[in-house]
Protein backbone atom coordinates (compact mmCIF):
# COMPACT_ATOMS: atom_id res chain seq x y z
CA UNK A 1 0.00 0.00 0.00
CA UNK A 2 1.51 3.27 -0.62
CA UNK A 3 2.06 5.61 2.32
CA UNK A 4 0.12 8.16 0.88
CA UNK A 5 -3.00 5.79 0.87
CA UNK A 6 -2.35 5.07 4.29
CA UNK A 7 -2.32 7.91 5.44
CA UNK A 8 -5.93 8.74 4.01
CA UNK A 9 -7.47 5.66 5.40
CA UNK A 10 -6.13 6.36 9.14
CA UNK A 11 -7.49 9.95 8.89
CA UNK A 12 -10.45 9.12 7.72
CA UNK A 13 -10.93 6.50 10.66
CA UNK A 14 -9.42 9.08 12.82
CA UNK A 15 -11.77 12.07 12.00
CA UNK A 16 -14.65 9.59 12.38
CA UNK A 17 -13.60 8.46 15.55
CA UNK A 18 -13.68 12.07 16.80
CA UNK A 19 -17.35 12.82 14.88
CA UNK A 20 -18.67 9.85 17.05
CA UNK A 21 -17.57 11.30 20.33
CA UNK A 22 -18.49 14.98 19.26
CA UNK A 23 -21.91 13.55 18.49
CA UNK A 24 -22.21 11.32 21.29
CA UNK A 25 -21.12 14.32 23.53
CA UNK A 26 -23.79 16.69 22.01
CA UNK A 27 -26.78 14.34 21.61
CA UNK A 28 -26.07 14.66 18.13
CA UNK A 29 -27.47 10.77 16.70
CA UNK A 30 -26.68 11.99 13.19
CA UNK A 31 -23.58 12.97 13.43
CA UNK A 32 -22.66 10.34 15.90
CA UNK A 33 -23.74 7.64 13.15
CA UNK A 34 -21.85 9.55 10.46
CA UNK A 35 -18.56 9.40 12.53
CA UNK A 36 -19.58 5.56 12.81
CA UNK A 37 -19.95 5.41 8.92
CA UNK A 38 -16.26 7.34 8.49
CA UNK A 39 -14.65 4.73 10.26
CA UNK A 40 -16.03 1.57 8.89
CA UNK A 41 -15.62 3.50 5.36
CA UNK A 42 -11.51 4.09 6.43
CA UNK A 43 -11.21 0.58 7.74
CA UNK A 44 -12.59 -1.46 4.43
CA UNK A 45 -10.27 0.89 2.53
CA UNK A 46 -7.47 0.29 4.45
CA UNK A 47 -8.36 -3.88 3.78
CA UNK A 48 -8.65 -3.54 0.16
CA UNK A 49 -5.18 -1.49 0.10
CA UNK A 50 -3.54 -4.63 2.07
CA UNK A 51 -5.22 -7.18 -0.06
CA UNK A 52 -4.38 -5.66 -2.99
CA UNK A 53 -0.73 -5.26 -2.01
CA UNK A 54 -0.88 -9.33 -0.43
CA UNK A 55 -1.53 -10.29 -4.00
CA UNK A 56 1.20 -7.90 -6.00
CA UNK A 57 3.55 -9.74 -3.33
CA UNK A 58 2.03 -13.07 -3.75
CA UNK A 59 2.21 -12.80 -8.07
CA UNK A 60 5.73 -11.16 -7.82
CA UNK A 61 6.96 -14.10 -5.85
CA UNK A 62 5.85 -16.61 -8.33
CA UNK A 63 7.67 -14.73 -11.55
CA UNK A 64 10.34 -14.71 -8.99
CA UNK A 65 10.04 -18.47 -8.55
CA UNK A 66 9.26 -19.20 -12.61
CA UNK A 67 12.39 -17.01 -13.36
CA UNK A 68 14.72 -19.06 -11.33
CA UNK A 69 13.63 -22.25 -12.25
CA UNK A 70 14.38 -21.48 -15.76
CA UNK A 71 17.88 -21.00 -15.24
Amino acid sequence: MGILDKVKDKAEQFIGEAKEKIGQMTGNESLENSGKTDQLSGEVKEAGHDLRDKAAGAVHDVKEKLSSDEE
